[in-house]
């Protein structure tokens, strides 16, 4: 997944290339520290919207946005562009030059047109006062035709993405209201007509990727919200002839941190295994709700809870789980912003405080990880001085308690990743 970060009230914002993987294609590992592995200094000198193209000699393009932060009258003909042969290294950055209209072009993306014999690349501009998908043509990402309209519905739309399955070209973009999917039998200009109906979680959605399952015929198509910012949506579908999408819940999946306008591409299980080791997982986790899965726990104002997901302060949401300071077979919550303290249990209630190094603190700041009560894929957390209390919320608030009913269980039940 490549992306680019911000937050609710923009502390996280970076405009620069990020980059994450998944074993599933669902719960994601952000690479390097969630910090920036390519940096534009050209144009606008920051980016929005990357996408990573698979080109047809296995090598792998990264396209972006020329655009820095929310500056939405900003114009550019040219869009950024790095060579990779692995995705470890980034080179021969350049921008392209897409149209030489007095537009922008947003969220660039790219397919393979056999029969051109060229690569596609869409965009978002203006024409005709309202916003359509253009494309221009290319065979080495170094120059392209000049941009001409591929999609227009008379409407603006913007975020194109293509895929093809079993013979039809699928294209998703966002129109008004949210995402729609539009398919044809050829990858010509204006040849595309909708055939789904509008698809959104209740709210403001665009960037819709579209991801193949790992076996069968399914895809996932993913959507970037902006009421709040950076939420991330996914549904389901059997296959994309049907038109016909099931959201998913949040407990199937987990973004990066903080990100924004994803682009998806399918790597193998080497390529995977050699970028962690190039970039490395992050040395903090993130811990999930199992019944509010979209929410992540978070300390404020020194108390422990639960809140949802996306937030500032962002940095609240991380912990290093450290070995258990008064048993180092159990765990500890270390705070990553607050790096000298940790969750502790008082009267039971959990809050965020210094270690004072006695062996109370370390007692109540200890837990043992045990297969999730809820579902055993999980996590649940036994207080190492209260063996027959687990870490649990309550009105969205953490504390330590006995664990026997169904609803209990699900509060005590948490999800570990990044």
């Amino acid at each position: 997944m490549a992306y680019f970060t911000e937050s609710p009230n923009m502390s996280a914002a970076n405009y620069d290339l990020h980059i994450a993987v998944s074993g599933d294609g669902l719960n994601w590992t952000p690479l390097n520290q969630n910090a920036p592995v390519a940096t534009a200094t050209a144009g606008a000198q920051g980016l929005r919207d990357p996408y990573i193209l698979r080109k047809q000699d296995g090598t792998f393009e990264v396209l972006a946005t020329d655009l820095k932060g929310t500056d939405w009258s900003y114009n550019s003909q040219y869009i950024h562009v790095w060579d990779s042969t692995d995705l470890r290294t980034f080179t021969n950055y350049r921008r392209l030059k897409v149209n030489s209209l007095a537009t922008h072009s947003w969220a660039p993306e790219a397919y393979w047109d056999a029969g051109r014999n060229q690569y596609g690349v869409i965009y978002s501009s203006v024409v005709g006062g309202h916003n359509v998908i253009m494309v221009s043509y290319t065979t080495d990402f170094k120059t392209a035709t000049e941009g001409q309209v591929f999609f227009d519905n008379g409407t603006d739309v913007i975020d194109g993405n293509l895929v093809s399955q079993g013979g039809v070209n699928y294209f998703y973009y966002r129109g008004t209201g949210g995402l729609f999917g539009a398919k044809s039998s050829t990858l010509n200009p204006g040849s595309f007509t909708t055939y789904t109906s509008v698809i959104n979680p209740g709210r403001g959605v665009e960037a819709p990727q579209l991801v193949p399952a790992l076996s069968g015929n399914g895809y996932t198509l993913w959507g970037d919200t902006y009421s709040p910012n950076g939420r991330f949506f996914a549904w389901s579908t059997s296959a994309l002839s049907t038109g016909s999408w099931s959201l998913l819940n949040d407990r199937t999946y987990t973004q990066p941190l903080n990100s924004k306008h994803l682009g998806i591409t399918p790597l193998t299980a080497t390529e995977m295994s050699n970028l962690l080791t190039k970039w490395g997982s992050p040395s903090w986790n993130r811990v999930k709700s199992y019944n509010y899965p979209g929410r992540y726990i978070r300390h404020y104002s020194n108390v422990g809870r639960i809140d949802e997901y996306p937030f500032d302060q962002w940095q609240d949401q991380q912990w290093k789980l450290v070995p258990g300071l008064a048993d180092s077979t159990g765990v500890s919550f270390q705070s990553v912003n607050y790096p000298t303290m940790y969750l502790r249990h008082s009267n039971y209630a959990i809050q965020l405080a210094t270690s004072d190094g006695s062996t109370a603190f370390k007692a109540d700041a200890t837990f043992y990880k045990t297969a999730g009560l809820a579902d055993s894929s999980w996590t649940s957390f036994r207080s190492y001085n209260y063996p027959d209390r687990y870490l649990r919320h309550s009105n969205y608030v953490l504390r330590i308690d006995p664990v026997s009913t169904t609803t209990e269980k699900q509060d005590a039940t948490f999800r570990v990743g990044y």
